[in-house]
């Protein structure tokens, strides 16, 4: 353990602590599988992909909460639609934004052949048309924000009305690499930097950036 002057513990996340700390999670399942290799195939753009560890982390939240409405900004392939829908309560939902219909028919499939499309709702649309066509009553348990950094704000400022008290908002890239955390952040970095400074500011919550996969914002709404 690296423990600094300050008293600050961090462990140093190397090739092999990182495999030991991915053992510790429950082992995915051949769906899970197949999604990430479908995933990979695309190139690059497998980055987007939350890792599985992130994974088993949504269905034990969704658990914990007891959800039955959960909203995601950014499907991309469905790991973690299908994480969420894991997790959610009998009768649950999960209603999840996305624009592309090549990606999503990736996440379909998996859905399908997990048996839990029938919880899932996909949106294929500009994500605040979505979210402003919601109700506006607050019955939303968690929510979960994977999508273009510079949307970040205005999903939030849609989202916190309509989210439970005591319901959890989470923002996956929350660190964008490290960039969130240098004040001459520009691009994506910025934007990320800019939205965690709003969240910490919003008096309806109560937050907590963690270092989860590439940082994982939690807020509870009070």
């Amino acid at each position: 353990m690296n423990r600094q002057p300050d008293g600050v513990k961090t462990v140093p996340l190397t090739p092999e602590v990182y495999a030991y700390l991915v053992d510790q999670a429950e082992p995915q399942s051949e769906v899970q599988r197949r999604l990430v290799e479908r995933t990979r195939a695309l190139g690059g753009r497998a980055v987007m992909q939350v890792p599985h560890e992130q994974g088993v982390l949504l269905t034990l939240l969704a658990k914990l909460t007891g959800a039955r409405r959960i909203v995601e900004v950014g499907t991309f392939t469905g790991y973690s639609t299908l994480a969420l829908a894991a997790g959610l309560a009998p009768g649950g939902r999960v209603l999840t934004c996305d624009v592309s219909p090549e990606w999503t028919a990736i996440a379909q499939e998996a859905w399908k052949e997990a048996g839990l499309a029938d919880r899932i709702e996909l949106k294929l649309a500009p994500a605040l048309d979505t979210l402003r066509a919601l109700p506006p009553e607050p019955v939303v348990d968690l929510v979960f924000l994977d999508a273009d950094k510079g949307g970040y704000r205005a999903y939030w400022d849609e989202l916190v009305p309509r989210v439970r008290p005591g319901g959890l908002l989470l923002a996956d890239n929350a660190l964008f690499g490290g960039d969130a955390a240098d004040p001459a952040a520009e691009g994506n970095g910025r934007a990320v930097r800019e939205f965690n400074a709003h969240v910490r500011a919003d008096a309806r919550v109560e937050s907590v950036l963690l270092p989860v996969a590439d940082g994982l914002l939690f807020a509870r709404k009070l």
